[in-house]
């Protein structure tokens, strides 16, 4: 009987080095500024939440325009994910981080300026943009930077993500106050301080052994675990995507009240990420860990759609929303890293680049449900995780590698390791 069959890990995927573990926060300020450049790239995802009613009324846009706001953004930087691998090995990481963070400075500027809602949604595609050269290379940079093994990147990564989710609405919030073009000047301030921090503090050029073709992501779903866990990542993220767009409206409050609701969201995500799912997966199989949180997601959808007349209600299921987005961005990161034998730079790029996908088209599609009932869309996103999660156990045989990380994670290096996440 496999490990897969009995839902648990081998013993050796169980132990992990605890003088490693006390280790995770002593590292050097070079992580620490990448960490923080990260996780302001996360507060630009979540700060748009809160003001998308204010900006509907003010530049005169229905919801499915603003939910255009994440659309561009997202099908950017999924097209782009495919080709930043090529990019990183020939420029080096630290100048396409700081060309990403740049590149989001100057559309969050833009952004601010706009005058109606085309040219908004056209500076959050060049946002976009941005967002997919820095997050690309974020992990592989922190991983080069602290020489630890790459689980201790993913929980640095996705506690950036927790914390940039919890704080960016938070803010989007309370700027939200002065004008929905407020946060945006805020953001670019924030992003201008994180390439500062990498000027100074990153000094590894991250320049790759050996450079990868502009094929290379494209052809790499030819192996069949990496697509496998690619399009489950992608019916996921049309599920979020639909949660964060969408969510703004069906709550129906001022933009700090959104702000403070989505806060929460983060916090639960950050928790997850960094606590609950790392644990979990050390004890139990990654697939199957996986498979019941893809579960849950669907199940707590369809509360919400049940919910969604209840303000007390619909906030409880956004809060268990995020604890579950956040279990399963950690483990679908490493379950993606792990179920392929390809480069872990050519794997990022096709998996982020396809997951990313996901969101772009779920976030307009969700939205636009609502004509049918307040709780439509959020039903949408439960169909699409739960499509999910069977994919998931139809295919499980494809990812049987991703049970084994403890054993294959000596494998991943610094140099080979890149990963785009949202």
């Amino acid at each position: 009987m496999t490990a897969l069959d009995t839902g648990t890990v081998p013993t050796s995927s169980v132990t992990r080095a605890e003088p490693e573990q006390q280790r995770l926060l002593s590292q050097p300020p070079a992580v620490w500024a990448i960490a923080f450049a990260a996780m302001v790239a996360f507060m630009g995802i979540g700060l748009v939440g809160p003001i998308l009613p204010t900006v509907a009324a003010d530049l005169d846009a229905t919801p499915v325009q603003t939910s255009l706001l994440f659309t561009s953004y997202l099908a950017v930087t999924a097209s782009a994910m495919f080709f930043t691998s090529w990019l990183s090995t020939r420029i080096g990481t630290r100048a396409v981080m700081i060309l990403g963070l740049a590149v989001i400075a100057l559309a969050a500027i833009g952004c601010a300026l706009s005058t109606n809602v085309g040219e908004l949604i056209g500076f959050r595609a060049v946002w976009g943009l941005g967002n997919a050269l820095f997050l690309s290379t974020a992990l592989a940079s922190i991983v080069s930077a602290s020489g630890g093994r790459s689980e201790h990147a993913v929980v640095f990564y996705e506690a950036a993500l927790g914390v940039g989710l919890a704080v960016g609405p938070l803010l989007g919030g309370l700027l939200g106050q002065i004008g929905w073009f407020a946060p945006f000047w805020g953001t670019a301030s924030l992003f201008a301080v994180g390439v500062a921090a990498l000027l100074v503090l990153v000094r590894d050029r991250g320049l790759a052994a050996q450079r990868s073709s502009v094929s290379a992501p494209f052809r790499a779903f030819a192996d069949r675990g990496l697509l496998a866990i690619s399009v489950v990542a992608f019916l996921y993220n049309a599920g979020f995507f639909v949660t964060l767009s969408y969510t703004p409206y069906a709550l129906e409050l001022p933009a700090v009240g959104i702000g403070l609701v989505m806060m929460g969201f983060g916090i639960g995500l950050a928790i997850a990420g960094v606590l609950i799912a790392p644990r979990l997966t050390r004890r139990y199989s990654v697939v199957w860990v996986l498979f019941w949180f893809l579960v849950a997601f669907a199940a707590t959808h369809v509360a919400a759609a049940l919910s969604a007349g209840s303000r007390p209600l619909l906030v409880v299921c956004v809060v268990l929303l995020g604890i579950e987005i956040g279990a399963v961005n950690t483990i679908l990161t490493e379950a993606a890293m792990e179920a392929t034998t390809l480069p872990r730079a050519v794997a990022s790029s096709a998996y982020s680049g396809f997951r990313f996908f996901g969101g772009a088209i779920g976030a307009p599609v969700g939205t636009a449900l609502a004509v049918f009932g307040v709780g439509a869309p959020y039903a949408a996103a439960a169909v699409s995780a739960a499509l999910g999660a069977a994919l998931l156990f139809a295919l499980r045989h494809l990812v049987v590698r991703a049970d084994h990380t403890a054993d294959l994670s000596e494998r991943t290096t610094a140099e080979d390791l890149t990963l785009g996440e949202a």
